[in-house]
């Protein structure tokens, strides 16, 4: 599956009624949860019927595509789901226990509700919202697919405006030359990552670079009076800039994990645990902006793209162990070179640890996971979520 992604022209009065469609479709969302709540032994099926009770009982529900109103509550169903598979895993922690969403960003239609033009230059909502007919800016990619292709359609509504997201039925494939080079990649802060041939690639610290305009548009908006216009202007203004550093993010992410994949016939990586690295406070900012999960996700799927492997291994003993005669040498965070008083071995730590990593990856065979039968084929192309979450 592709998602592709293009900016949406219209008028004001559009894109109300585009507001007005996903104020609706969060209301059916929260409906469905709430009915999940109230009542034993709900399934998705439950939910499904629930949609058209919602419909007949409120007269704005009639207004959405039947469709639309069952893709709503299917994203009910997926945190439900979400929670019962934590559960049974007797996952450590919150199991996220599903929640009421106060602000809705999006509408999602299957296979009715809209139409496109033969140019595949415009979309024609056809709901009761009278959204209408809409440009399409950036659409050259959606001319190579039919429209049987088409399996759902998304508006999405961003800081900087409004964007459809199409999900393509289509399996991407790209050639590679295979040269039979095997690289680990150790990921850090001091670099982003630095390769099992002591190659680094700098971080390029996105959020510590912007932070100074972004605490001057925060402070601005909150010296405005709640609920002003000059507010409004303001938080869009912040949005906007927070909204420019994450495509910034994302854009670094996706031509680096391209390089390092095309490059490589063999992948091998750390299975890091981010979601606990983050609860060390004095670290969290820099962890996130480094954005070590999403760079991963991207290696894994550019690997089946290529048609190369793409290994996660346990990230113990990497930094501690020797790579040469695999002694144990204690050294703390902020120790950047490791020194092996047996073997005499000297050189960084992380040029270690990437050694260290493909090392595992190589003898080990259990506990792994493999990008080309892990099916993660399912990232965005051009927009900023993967299809697997693009209900959610």
């Amino acid at each position: 599956m592709l998602v592709l992604e293009a900016k949406l022209k219209g008028k004001q009065s559009q894109y109300n009624s585009i507001d007005e469609a996903i104020r609706t479709a969060l209301f059916i969302r929260n409906k469905a949860l709430r009915h999940w709540m109230n009542n034993k032994d709900v399934g998705k099926n439950d939910l499904q019927k629930l949609c058209a009770v919602l419909a007949k009982e409120f007269d704005f529900a009639t207004k959405l595509n039947s469709m639309a109103r069952q893709a709503s509550a299917d994203r009910a169903w997926l945190a439900i789901k979400r929670f019962y598979d934590n559960c049974k895993k007797q996952k450590s922690g919150k199991k996220g226990y599903p929640r009421f969403k106060k602000r809705g960003h999006s509408v999602e239609y299957k296979t009715t509700g809209y139409k496109l033009s033969a140019d595949k230059k415009y979309i024609i909502f056809s709901d009761g919202f009278n959204i209408g007919k809409l440009k399409l800016i950036g659409t050259r990619d959606l001319s190579f697919y039919s429209p049987p292709q088409i399996k759902r359609v998304r508006i999405v509504k961003r800081a900087d405006g409004y964007f459809c997201q199409f999900c393509v039925d289509v399996e991407r494939t790209e050639q590679h030359q295979h040269s039979g080079n095997k690289v680990g990649i150790d990921v850090g802060l001091e670099f982003f990552y630095t390769d099992s041939e002591g190659q680094t690639v700098e971080n390029p610290r996105l959020l510590r670079k912007s932070e100074k305009s972004l605490k001057r548009k925060q402070r601005k908006a909150s010296k405005c009076k709640k609920g002003s216009i000059n507010r409004r202007k303001a938080v869009n203004k912040l949005a906007k800039k927070h909204l420019k550093v994450s495509r910034q993010r994302k854009d670094f992410v996706v031509k680096t994990a391209r390089a390092l994949v095309q490059s490589s016939d063999l992948v091998v990586y750390e299975d890091l645990q981010v979601k606990n690295m983050v609860k060390n406070h004095r670290l969290a900012k820099s962890i996130s902006d480094a954005s070590w999960s999403l760079f991963t996700d991207w290696v894994d799927y550019y690997a089946k793209v290529f048609d190369i492997w793409a290994i996660a291994v346990a990230p113990h003993y990497t930094s501690q162990d020797c790579s040469v005669c695999g002694t144990q040498v204690k050294k703390s965070l902020s120790t950047r070179t490791h020194r092996c008083n047996n073997c005499g071995t000297v050189m960084h730590r992380d040029h270690n640890a990437a050694i260290m990593i493909l090392n595992k990856g190589l003898k080990s065979t259990v506990g792994h996971t493999e990008s080309k039968a892990s099916g993660q084929n399912d990232l965005c192309l051009s927009g900023e979520t993967p299809l697997s979450k693009l209900a959610g």
